[in-house]
C-alpha cells in the first residue's frame, strides 16, 4: 500500500503528538508541519525528521492530506484552504466552531470528493474496540466523564471539551434520532460551563444520562449500557469492557474469552444463569490507530471510521445542549 503524504497543521500539545506518531507509522509519509509559532514548528520538524513549512500553501501543495490541529475557531478557515488545494482532512474534535461551519466543510468535501475524518478518539479506545461487532440495542445509558482542572480547553464549554466524546459514541451506538434534550450546566472556574448534566431521549425509546465535569478530584470516563437481559460497562480510563447477561441455564456456556457463570436467578423452569464476560482488549495506541485508519481510508478509497457527517451530528447535538443550557427558565 502506498504511504499517505501527510502534513500536520498546528503543532501545539496535541499536534506535536500527531506529528510524532505519524513519523513512526509505516503507512504515513510525514512530509512536514506548519504552525504560526515558527520556532516550535521547526523544533517538532527536526524531532520528527520532516520539513518545516513557514508558508502553509507551500505545504498544501506537497501533501495529499492534512491533520488540522489548530484551535477550533480556526478549523473552518484552514479546512477550506486545504480542500481548495485538494487535500483530504483529519479534523480534531469538535470539527468546527459552529454547526454551520461544519455543514459547509461536509458539503465542500462531498463536492470535491475528499475524505473527512473527525478525531473522536474514543471510537478507538481499547474498551470500545473490545465490543466492536457486539450486538447493541441500548434502552438506557449512563455516562460519566470527569477530569481534573486544566486551563487547556477551558476556552469552550465542557460540552464541547469533554462531553462531545460521549455524544459521538452514543449517536454511533444508539443509531437513532434525538427527540428531546434536557440540560443544565454551570461555570465554576471559567467563563463557560465546567459542569454539565444532560438527558437525551431518542426515537428508539432509549434514554441517555450524561454528566461531564472538568473540576473533579478523581478522573472518571465510564459508560454503562442497559439492554434486554444485558448490562455492559465500558471504562475508557481503565481501558476495559465487562458484560453481564442472562441466559437460560440449560444452554452451553459461551466460548468467548473470560466467560463464566457467576450466579443464577429465578426458580424451576424459569431459572437463568448470570453470565459474566470480559472481552479481550487490544493493545493499541488510540491516536496512532485513528491516524492509520485515516491513511487507509484515503489510500484505499474507503469510508473513514468517523465521517464528517458523524462529526457534524455530534456537533449538532452539542449545540442543542448548549442552547438548552442557555435558555432562561
Amino acid at each position: 500500500m502506498n504511504k499517505l503524504a501527510l502534513g500536520i497543521i498546528g503543532v501545539g500539545h496535541l499536534g506535536c503528538i500527531h506529528a510524532r506518531l505519524a513519523a513512526q507509522s509505516e503507512m504515513i509519509d510525514l512530509v512536514g508541519v506548519h504552525d504560526l509559532d515558527g520556532d516550535r514548528a521547526a523544533n517538532v520538524a527536526a524531532e520528527c525528521g520532516c520539513a518545516f513549512f513557514e508558508d502553509l500553501p507551500e505545504l498544501l501543495e506537497q501533501v495529499h492530506a492534512v491533520c488540522v490541529v489548530v484551535p477550533t475557531s480556526e478549523h473552518f478557515a484552514v479546512a477550506v484552504q486545504a480542500m481548495d488545494c485538494g487535500c483530504h482532512l483529519f479534523l480534531e474534535k469538535p470539527m468546527a466552531a459552529t454547526v454551520e461551519e461544519a455543514r459547509l466543510i461536509v458539503e465542500k468535501a462531498r463536492q470535491k470528493n475528499l475524505k473527512v475524518q473527525v478525531g473522536h478518539i474514543e471510537r478507538f479506545n481499547p474498551a470500545m474496540l473490545a465490543i466492536r461487532g457486539y450486538p447493541l440495542n441500548p434502552m438506557f445509558v449512563e455516562v460519566h466523564r470527569l477530569s481534573r482542572f486544566s486551563p487547556r480547553g477551558c476556552d469552550v464549554s465542557v460540552v464541547l471539551d469533554l462531553m462531545i466524546h460521549d455524544l459521538d459514541l452514543i449517536l454511533y451506538m444508539v443509531n437513532s434520532r434525538v427527540t428531546h434534550v434536557d440540560a443544565c450546566g454551570v461555570g465554576v472556574v471559567s467563563d463557560s460551563e465546567d459542569i454539565a448534566s444532560v438527558r437525551l431521549k431518542f426515537a428508539s425509546g432509549c434514554v441517555v444520562n450524561l454528566t461531564s465535569s472538568r473540576i473533579s478530584l478523581n478522573p472518571m470516563r465510564r459508560m454503562r449500557l442497559f439492554q434486554k437481559n444485558q448490562y455492559i460497562v465500558l471504562d475508557f480510563l481503565e481501558k476495559k469492557a465487562e458484560i453481564f447477561k442472562l441466559r437460560n441455564a440449560d444452554k452451553n456456556l459461551s466460548s468467548k474469552d473470560f466467560s463464566m457463570v457467576i450466579g443464577q436467578i429465578g426458580t424451576g423452569e424459569n431459572i437463568r444463569d448470570i453470565i459474566y464476560e470480559r472481552p479481550a482488549v487490544p493493545e493499541v495506541n488510540s491516536l496512532q490507530m485513528e491516524l492509520e485508519e485515516f491513511a487507509r481510508a484515503v489510500t484505499m478509497n474507503l469510508e473513514p471510521q468517523v465521517t464528517g457527517e458523524q462529526g457534524l451530528m455530534a456537533l449538532e447535538t452539542a449545540s442543542s445542549i448548549l442552547e438548552q443550557i442557555s435558555r432562561p427558565e
